[in-house]
């Protein structure tokens, strides 16, 4: 049997395939490690803040998922950029597809039953259990996952919406304000949707926690959406460099 490589011949193909993977990548992992909530001023060296507000008293933390999220928005306005609402509608629908697959995987790992002498090892002094820490780091429970892909299909199409029609307002002019503008939009909607669903709806979370934390979240993005912007530049020059040589 003949094997057909005239696909990956193709350089758009390969972009997208490439851009895929950064996009699947950084998603999976931030949905991951989304579950811990870190505190930003004590991850600095500071005492936190302990802000009297309105609302209570005010912390920066935010969830550990937000490190990394800046890569998929990026990732997801370049392939808006080069393959259009329909590129960014398929690569959203199959991470999502992936990512649960990825929660039925790692939540049937949990279930499994250890062997003795892993836990007896990894006891130490303090009798710690790394079964149940597993458990519970790793088995993140159906509010996060249903936050989650909620927060993420939602923020994606909207992200892909806004970008165009900036897109259209402004001719095709202006990369950083259609790039900038759908991030900002559509990662207030994340920030507080997969937040909202996952620790207050299915949690346990006050009002004032919900806010606070996807408050924080949501400026971390706001702001590195704007520091990224020269890497949308960038990504932009040297994609067309690749692209005029097919």
């Amino acid at each position: 049997m003949n094997i057909d490589t005239s696909l990956f011949n193709s350089k758009r193909t390969v972009l997208f395939i490439f851009l895929f993977g950064i996009f699947l990548s950084n998603a999976i992992v931030a949905e991951i490690i989304g579950v811990k909530i870190f505190s930003v001023e004590g991850t600095l060296g500071f005492q936190p803040l302990h802000l009297q507000t309105f609302m209570g008293v005010w912390d920066i933390n935010q969830t550990a998922g937000a490190l990394n999220w800046p890569f998929v928005f990026i990732t997801s306005d370049i392939i808006n950029e080069y393959f259009g609402k329909k590129g960014v509608r398929k690569v959203s629908y199959w991470t999502a597809g992936f990512i649960a697959y990825c929660f039925i995987i790692i939540y049937g790992a949990t279930l499994l039953t250890p062997a003795d002498f892993w836990i007896e090892v990894n006891k130490g002094d303090d009798n710690f259990n790394i079964n149940d820490a597993f458990g519970k780091i790793f088995r993140q429970g159906l509010g996060i996952i249903i936050g989650s892909l909620t927060a993420f299909l939602l923020s994606q199409l909207l992200d892909a919406y806004v970008f165009h029609f900036i897109r259209e307002k402004t001719n095709g002019k202006k990369i950083w304000l259609r790039a900038t503008g759908s991030t900002l939009v559509s990662q207030l909607i994340d920030s507080f949707v997969v937040i909202g669903i996952a620790f207050v709806l299915f949690g346990n979370w006050t009002i004032e926690q919900w806010i606070s934390t996807s408050l924080n979240s949501y400026l971390y993005k706001f702001f590195t959406a704007i520091l990224l912007t020269p890497v949308i530049y960038l990504a932009h020059n040297l994609i067309d460099k690749y692209l005029a040589k097919d």
